[in-house]
């Protein structure tokens, strides 16, 4: 990818979210000499302009077309083009960027995660459905195309920096680590009841609604052990999870002469930033260091498989293929919504998601085309939100 002290061309998809806010965040305080090529968001029109009057890249795309008067105005006179929609922020993530950050939330990071593979950009990615819904054919495109895909999510991360590529057959078991989020210790009865409020209030990491949920039912670890299986080559059974509350252990690597490799940090997204920006160089910046005499102790222990049945379902998910991880996706992206909204309780996402697995996979949607995998993987989501909009419809929501 060249030295790093010289400019390295840019586009950040998700710009005005938390990877992308860290991303831009990370080159400030590592003085970091970047060309944005483009900067990506949903509908923040505000905190886009005030990036693209900061960075002046090519061009700033709004997903959301309502959005596009408002980022006009003020970035007018500017000589930053501005553009909104679909096709736009797709067409963002095909110019002449080497380093594309995946950060667009949900499915819809999908198409231009795809679009950058073809291009032969090197991909950081933190959108989780690019994985989750068309994995082995966006690494096979990336591949092809002379780029890579370097994974942003911090267990993945850290498996990617101690997985040693040629000892690839010599390794026993992949660990994912989770904090275990606001619920680790709650009974069932108290997650029953538990409020949209409570399940937001994440004990370490600072993110977003949608993935702060998924930590709460460890949903996240769920897609996580499907990215890994999917990343790293490895089957379903040797794909484990360990909650570490503490998350300064991020995942580790167990090889088969019983060695255990481990990657360690604060918990601060910046750090795999920082790691997939510079690989397989590293890039300095004024990064909080691990203390681990101040730190003390690191705990470990078993997730409850019947307090958070995520993970049993995820792992169903993985091992009947095809469409099965796009639907389970879509599913969850419905089932929060719905608890967020009240309509459902905190228990029920993890139903509406199995049901809805169930009724789509005796329709048939565990195959896939894999000559078409975004327009089958958009089939797919399309119908498994609509069942998962009926499975949660007919549940009722805590009083």
């Amino acid at each position: 990818m060249g030295p790093l002290n010289l400019p390295r061309k840019v586009t950040v998809l998700g710009s005005t979210g938390s990877v992308g806010v860290s991303t831009l965040d990370l080159f400030e305080q590592a003085g970091t000499e970047v060309e944005i090529v483009a900067l990506v968001a949903g509908r923040n029109a505000e905190l886009l302009a005030e990036q693209a009057l900061r960075w002046r890249p090519q061009i700033a795309v709004v997903e959301d077309e309502r959005a596009l008067p408002r980022l006009r105005e003020l970035l007018a006179g500017s000589g930053v083009a501005t553009a909104a929609g679909v096709a736009a922020v797709t067409e963002a993530a095909t110019r002449d960027a080497q380093w594309v950050m995946s950060a667009i939330v949900g499915f819809a990071g999908l198409a231009p995660t795809l679009a950058a593979a073809r291009a032969g950009a090197v991909i950081a990615l933190a959108n989780k459905e690019s994985l989750i819904c068309a994995g082995p054919e966006l690494l096979r495109t990336a591949k092809r195309a002379g780029g890579a895909v370097i994974p942003v999510d911090s267990e993945h991360s850290a498996i990617f920096q101690v997985f040693e590529p040629q000892n690839a057959a010599q390794v026993s078991r992949l660990i994912l680590t989770a904090s275990g989020g606001p619920f680790r210790s709650w009974s069932r009865e108290q997650m029953g009841a538990a409020a949209p409020e409570q399940a937001l209030a994440h004990p370490n990491w600072n993110m977003g609604a949608k993935i702060s949920v998924d930590s709460a039912t460890m949903m996240n670890k769920g897609l996580e052990v499907i990215e890994a299986a999917y990343l790293f080559s490895m089957p379903p059974e040797r794909v484990d999870v360990l909650i570490h509350p503490q998350s300064i252990v991020h995942s580790l690597v167990e090889y088969a002469d019983g060695s255990t490799l481990a990657q360690l940090g604060p918990p601060d997204m910046r750090t795999p930033i920082a790691c997939a920006y510079a690989w397989p160089d590293r890039l300095p910046w004024p990064s909080e260091r691990l203390d681990l005499a101040r730190i003390g102790q690191l705990t470990f222990e078993a997730p409850d498989a019947a307090r958070f049945p995520a993970l049993a379902i995820a792992k169903a998910a993985l091992e009947a293929g095809g469409c099965a991880p796009a639907v389970m996706n879509a599913a969850d992206e419905i089932a929060v919504a719905a608890f967020l909204d009240r309509r459902i309780g905190f228990l029920d996402i993890a139903r509406v998601v199995e049901e809805t697995l169930e009724r789509m996979t005796a329709e048939g949607w565990g195959r896939r085309n894999e000559g078409e995998v975004l327009e089958t993987a958009r089939a797919a989501d399309a119908t498994a939100r609509r069942v998962a909009e009926e499975v949660a419809g007919g549940l009722m929501a805590p009083a």
